[in-house]
C-alpha cells in the first residue's frame, strides 16, 4: 500500500507561480512513476507531467516549457513547479504513484485557481 499527501496549490493571478508537492509513504519501494492530473469542471482528467524513479520525464503539450516534475527520492515525494500560470490551468490536481507492477494510487487532490 501506498498512501500519497498532496500540499501546496492555491490561488495566483495569471502570469503567477504555484508548486504542489506529493509525499508518498508506506511501499514506497514499489514506486516506479510518480506525476500529476488534473481535471477542470465538466472537462475530463488529463495528465499533467510524470516522473519516473530513473528521472524520465513526460509534460502535457499544453505546460511543456511552464511546468517542471521534480522527484526527491530520498524524501519520496515528488514536485510539480508551475510558472507562467494561465487561467486554463484552474483544476484540481491529483498526484498519482504508480508500482512496478503498474497498480497505481492517487492524492486526494489540491485547487489550483488563476485569475485571469
Amino acid at each position: 500500500q501506498v498512501q500519497l499527501v498532496e500540499s501546496g496549490g492555491g490561488s495566483v493571478q495569471a502570469g503567477g507561480s504555484l508548486r504542489v508537492s506529493c509525499a508518498a509513504s508506506g511501499t514506497v519501494f514499489s514506486i516506479n512513476a510518480m506525476g500529476w492530473y488534473r481535471q477542470a469542471p465538466g472537462k475530463q482528467r488529463e495528465l499533467v507531467a510524470a516522473i519516473t524513479s530513473g528521472g524520465s520525464t513526460n509534460y502535457a503539450d499544453s505546460v511543456t516549457g511552464r511546468f517542471t516534475i521534480s522527484r526527491d527520492n530520498a524524501k519520496n515525494t515528488a514536485y510539480l513547479q508551475m510558472n507562467t500560470l494561465k487561467p486554463e490551468d484552474t483544476a484540481v490536481y491529483y498526484c498519482y504513484a504508480e508500482q512496478y507492477n503498474r497498480r497505481r494510487y492517487w492524492g486526494q487532490g489540491t485547487q489550483v485557481t488563476v485569475s485571469s
